[in-house]
């Protein structure tokens, strides 16, 4: 087969390029709800407005649940995740039988964004209305990202794969973190500004949720669609059509071993990163005795460290490969959970440099684990395997906190707690030393890259 006449292939590269710059922007878009809404404001925010409606410390949920305030944030959170990895799979199998993928990302983000706005209208005793807005929209949000990521197969080559997905990451945390930058001043300055604390978190959210919504558009408007590939043949309704989709591949996935070995990789060494993440404001606070100006100053740092460390774990894995590079950042958050063990209390200088190693391997490894993984998906069912990736992110995500809470129970003390984490990225890092990548490239039908 003759090779394109160069204009063609240079047209066909500036478009995909156009495109390319068009989808890091919703990276940019939902970065700034999870920064402002679930990492910072909603936790603080909800507590006090639940402590209101409880009696004897406890508010009832569902008419029968007692639970005490302090618990409510991450016993919602838990539930819109779990609920979250139960409902993507069907999901992604009906991304992928229609053209329309950028109209599907913009509804989700689009709903996602209404539910958060709603934190705004939040006040009094009223916390249900908060429950009720924060798991729609990290619903919606887990529902948009499976389409994004999806998208990414059909916007890039296997060769680009890894500049895309750093550039859009880089994009999230820039996005997420200018608009974390206002909105913290704005909480911090209130008095200044005239306002109550929390009328200033309730603007912050509402920012967050109108940023989301009017950054969408700039994908929305700028993508194309594109015609399915290699859909599963099923009949009957559109539904009925992606379930049977879905119970083909789970049937199919066994023959490609190479993709469940990285997905099982990816299941511990990112629920060790999400662990650390959720983690250290607690250790920082309750362990080392920083106070919130410190922390806040931290997540700041992380954010736009993680800026620079996912275009530079990007510019690595065009060299080296995807897999090396994810193995390097691998060894790096073990060097971390095991630095953490020894961090002297009340000294700032270490624990901002441990901030500044955590921003540089935090982008970088989940960027990179995003352009890999999409390496050994097979033509045609990139939604839903994407679904199943960030299913098992959400529904195993408990693991690493679970195994956090209980060292702390047992040693009452947040340092081997934090260190017990580095159990998690020797298993995926062994996990993934097992991937055959141009094995995995090979049976997904894929084209490999120059480096693999």
């Amino acid at each position: 087969m003759s090779n394109p006449p160069a204009g063609i292939a240079d047209l066909a590269s500036i478009a995909r390029r156009k495109e390319q710059r068009a989808w890091y922007f919703y990276d940019w878009a939902n970065s700034a709800y999870v920064t402002t809404v679930t990492t910072v404001l909603f936790g603080p925010f909800l507590i006090p407005i639940a402590e209101q409606a409880a009696v004897d410390n406890r508010v009832s949920v569902l008419g029968f649940l007692p639970v005490a305030p302090g618990a409510l944030p991450a016993y919602i959170i838990t539930f819109s995740t779990i609920l979250s990895a139960l409902l993507l799979p069907p999901l992604g199998a009906l991304v992928d039988r229609t053209r329309y993928k950028k109209q599907l990302l913009g509804v989700f983000a689009w709903i996602g964004a209404a539910f958060a706005s709603l934190l705004f209208f939040t006040t009094g005793d009223n916390w249900q209305l908060g429950a009720v807005a924060v798991i729609g929209a990290n619903l919606a949000f887990g529902a948009s990202v499976v389409v994004n990521d999806s998208i990414l197969c059909l916007i890039s080559t296997e060769e680009e794969r890894d500049r895309v997905s750093s550039r859009g990451w880089a994009f999230g945390y820039l996005g997420g973190g200018l608009l974390l930058v206002v909105n913290l001043a704005t909480v911090v300055l209130h008095d200044q500004l005239g306002i109550t604390e929390e009328l200033a978190a309730r603007i912050s959210m509402l920012s967050a949720a109108l940023w989301w919504a009017g950054f969408t558009l700039i994908p929305f408007l700028k993508l194309r669609n594109y015609e399915p590939t290699h859909v599963v043949p099923e009949e009957g309704s559109v539904v009925r059509q992606s379930f049977g989709q879905l119970w083909t591949t789970l049937k199919e996935m066994r023959n490609y071993p190479v993709t469940l070995t990285f997905l099982l990789a990816y299941l511990f060494f990112n629920d060790g990163i999400q662990t650390v993440i959720s983690q250290s404001s607690v250790y920082g606070a309750e362990e080392l005795g920083f106070g919130t100006t410190v922390l806040i100053a931290t997540i700041l740092l992380v954010q736009f460290v993680g800026v620079a460390g996912a275009l530079v774990f990007g510019k690595a894995a065009e060299r080296y490969g995807g897999r090396p590079v994810i193995l390097v950042g691998i060894g790096v958050w073990m060097l971390i959970v095991t630095a953490a063990l020894f961090l002297p209390a009340g000294r700032i200088a270490p624990f901002l440099i441990l901030a500044v190693a955590i921003g540089l391997v935090l982008g970088g490894t989940q960027a990179l684990a995003r352009s890999y993984f999409s390496l050994l998906i097979p033509r045609g069912r990139e939604a839903e395997y994407f679904s199943f990736y960030h299913a098992m992110e959400r529904g195993t995500s408990w693991f690493g906190t679970l195994t956090f809470g209980l060292v702390y129970q047992l040693t009452d003390s947040y340092r081997p707690a934090i260190f017990a984490l580095i159990v998690f990225f020797v298993i995926g890092g062994a996990l993934l030393l097992k991937v055959d990548t141009a094995r995995g490239i090979r049976e997904a039908g894929n084209t490999p890259p120059s480096v693999v």
